[in-house]
């Protein structure tokens, strides 16, 4: 890597998986403000249902998830109690007919964490009081340590048609080193339990950037993992926060790898998924030629929200549990992070909603530029602008900075057009971040580029 890509791997720079970014929210958000925007939602909009399951057997040394290791099960228990209460909440404060919801998605966490019947009581509220549109995704994060044929059925039976593993790695070594040991025939077998189940959408996580790590380990790991043939395979780097995340410290910087070969690690399973028929999808996501998601990309209907990429076509995301960040066409709403201030909102019976932010008409217009950058790695900036009203004078710092960006080789400007050249692909974020008002490269506040 030489010095002038090194500069900007180095750099901090946010994920966009919404803009403006979730450290933008501020404090203090309105309780009526909030059913204010569920009230204004349009009768026939349609829904995507985010549900957040905090709880995990065991803590991943790499973990950056809102998560926590219950003492006992009761505390889960308890959990899922008050989440229907929220469901209940919320509802109502929803017009229109029942059917509109697309997109159902456990995230945690380990959802499957929770036994059958906690599970299946969830599912069955959100149909009850919302209704699944037909072909509807309801989708579940798994861990194959915690799962088995039975549980397969019965994620069949409750409705479920995709599972995503986090894999990360199959290296026996680095699993040690991250407190994760899941052998590569164990996350075989689970994948031959779903498909045999009826579930046949599968995703994939991997990591580079993980201690231990080589470029030719994660091409092996690549390998495997492309051998199984799950539907994608989300790449993620590895993000070190131990003043953010405490449990990280277990994790020793010396075996991690530096800057140069993350980058390295990066672009190996990159040609390696590549090879083994997998399309590259925006910044991160791998899918077959198949896939819903390739098409998507091909017909221009990809989009990008906190699940990352997405072809869920929905126009309001809501948010349930601790933490879960709601999508809606005013703005974006978050409910409290500390579990304890959670629970008693939903005990007292009101929303626990205490981070949000409005959207500007501007926010909104350089949100679109953002999105078709990582997206589909190019984007008509001064169009986008003239389509949501603006002159394209607003964007003139943002050009400036394109032009740095240029003869860095980080992108391409032509007739009105930013593209960012396949072999920048993973330098995306970086153009994406001229368009962002709010952004500042301050140290430690986002992952590194690379």
């Amino acid at each position: 890597m030489d010095a002038r890509l090194l500069k900007y791997a180095t750099a901090d720079v946010p994920r966009y998986t919404s803009y403006p970014t979730a450290v933008r929210f501020a404090d203090g958000f309105g309780h009526d403000t909030w059913r204010r925007w569920l009230n204004e939602l349009p009768d026939d909009a349609s829904l995507s249902i985010y549900v957040h399951i905090p709880f995990c057997r065991q803590m991943c040394w790499y973990c950056g998830c809102h998560t926590t290791i219950p003492n006992t099960y009761e505390r889960a228990e308890a959990y899922v109690k008050r989440l229907l209460r929220e469901i209940d909440m919320t509802a109502p404060l929803i017009n229109g007919p029942k059917g509109r919801v697309t997109h159902f998605h456990f995230g945690g966490g380990t959802p499957t964490y929770l036994k059958d019947e906690h599970l299946s009581a969830i599912v069955e509220k959100v149909e009850t009081l919302f209704g699944f549109a037909d072909g509807a995704e309801i989708a579940i994060e798994m861990d194959p340590r915690t799962f088995d044929a039975d549980k397969a059925k019965a994620l069949a039976a409750m409705g479920f048609n995709r599972a995503s593993f986090g894999v990360q790695d199959f290296e026996p070594r680095v699993q040690e080193l991250v407190n994760r040991i899941q052998p590569y025939d164990m996350v075989a077998r689970c994948v031959a339990d779903l498909h045999a189940a009826g579930i046949e959408r599968v995703n994939f996580d991997l990591m580079y950037g993980l201690p231990g790590q080589t470029e030719d380990s994660v091409m092996r790991s690549a390998e495997l993992a492309a051998g199984l043939e799950p539907d994608r395979i989300a790449v993620f780097g590895y993000a070190h926060v131990p003043w953010f995340k405490k449990h990280q410290k277990m994790i020793r910087e010396a075996d991690m790898p530096d800057i140069e070969a993350r980058y390295r690690q990066a672009l190996a399973i990159k040609e390696t998924l590549r090879a083994n028929g997998y399309a590259a999808i925006g910044l991160d996501h791998y899918a077959r030629d198949d896939d819903p998601m390739t098409r998507a990309l091909h017909d221009h209907t990809l989009r990008r929200n906190f699940q990352g990429y997405t072809v869920d076509p929905a126009d309001a995301l809501i948010g349930f549990g601790t933490s879960a960040i709601s999508q809606l066409p005013q703005g974006f709403a978050q409910s409290a992070r500390d579990m304890a201030r959670w629970a008693t909102a939903m005990e007292e019976g009101r929303p626990a909603i205490d981070r949000g932010l409005e959207l500007s008409d501007e926010d909104r217009m350089r949100a679109a530029i953002i999105e078709q950058l990582m997206c589909f790695l190019a984007a008509r900036p001064d169009d986008i602008a003239r389509a949501h009203g603006f002159d394209p004078a607003v964007l003139a710092a943002s050009w400036d900075k394109l032009g740095e960006l240029a003869a860095d080789g980080l992108c391409v400007i032509a007739d009105g057009e930013v593209r960012v050249p396949e072999e920048r692909r993973l330098f995306v974020r970086t153009v994406a971040a001229a368009f962002d008002a709010y952004y500042k490269p301050v140290a430690n506040r986002h992952a590194k580029a690379v």
